[in-house]
Parts: C-alpha cells; sequence; structure tokens
C-alpha cells in the first residue's frame, strides 16, 4: 500500500475515533500517522517516505527565502534611479535526470522574481535560464546547482 494513502487512512481512523472529522482532528491524525510510520519503519519504502517530509520542508523554506530575497532584490532594482538589469540566457548544466526532477526544479526558478527557465537542451542536459543579473555566470550557475538542484535532487531520490 502507498505509505501517503496509509498516512492519510490513519489520520481518517483517528478523527473517526476522537468521533469530530474536522481539520485540526485530521491533521493531528496525519502526523500521529506519519509518527508511528516513522517509529514502525518496516520497509524501506517507509524509511524513504519519512525521510522525505523534512527535505521537502526544508526545500519550501528555502524556496521561500530565496523568494524574498528575489522580490526584494527585483523591487529595488525596479524603484531604483539608476537599475543595476543586465539580463541574460545562461545554461546550466543538469544533474536531474528524470522528467519531475528537471520539471519541479524549472518551477521553482520560474517562481523566483527575476529568472525565468526557458527551455532544457534536447539531450536534458542543459536548462536555459533567462535572468535579470547576469554579473558572473559561473556563480549564477553554482547557486542554482548548490541551492535548488540540490534540494530537488535530496527530495526526488
Amino acid at each position: 500500500m502507498n505509505l501517503l494513502l496509509l498516512n492519510m487512512l490513519l489520520a481518517g481512523v483517528w478523527a473517526v475515533l476522537v468521533g469530530d472529522v474536522n481539520v485540526e482532528n485530521l491533521g493531528f491524525g496525519f502526523l500521529l500517522g506519519y509518527g508511528i510510520i516513522a517509529a514502525l519503519r518496516i520497509t524501506p519504502a517507509a524509511r524513504g517516505y519519512t525521510s522525505r517530509l523534512p527535505r521537502g520542508i526544508a526545500l519550501l523554506f528555502f524556496f521561500l527565502w530565496e523568494l524574498l530575497l528575489s522580490c526584494v532584490r527585483v523591487a529595488r532594482d525596479v524603484l531604483s534611479p539608476s537599475p543595476k538589469f543586465r539580463p541574460g540566457i545562461i545554461g546550466v548544466p543538469l544533474d536531474a535526470k528524470t522528467d519531475e526532477e528537471i520539471t519541479l526544479l524549472a518551477c521553482l526558478i520560474t517562481l523566483t522574481p527575476g529568472t525565468l527557465s526557458l527551455d532544457v537542451s534536447p539531450d536534458r542536459k542543459t536548462l536555459y535560464i533567462h535572468t535579470m543579473w547576469v554579473d558572473d555566470p559561473e556563480a549564477f550557475r553554482r547557486e542554482i546547482k548548490d541551492g535548488f538542484e540540490r534540494r530537488v535532487l535530496e527530495l526526488m531520490r
């Protein structure tokens, strides 16, 4: 059985046992079910499932931090009397292999203000990104690879 479905089933059972099916009880039941699955770790799949949630939360917080920084930088440059725009397109070599990994990475980059994922090379080894600031292309590549791509790969693998 899919462990997410099992976790949701445990959440539903908890809400029914408590006698009040509402969002709070379902949420607490989900956390309780997650704790049970993490404590038992019956199969290797259970170990993988329970380790993904912390990595997913870490990716979410990293993305929110990058979103905040990008919003401030874009706003500062737009409102500045002398903007520092130096737009360009940079090819970033990919370690991501699957469609899901590449899509998630491209979406996170596109959702960050000041960057836009344009295309993936036909051999799926390079992601082309338009950025508003091309000061140092190598630093930009390292920022994408050490930031978004590393966290996406940790989550997906």
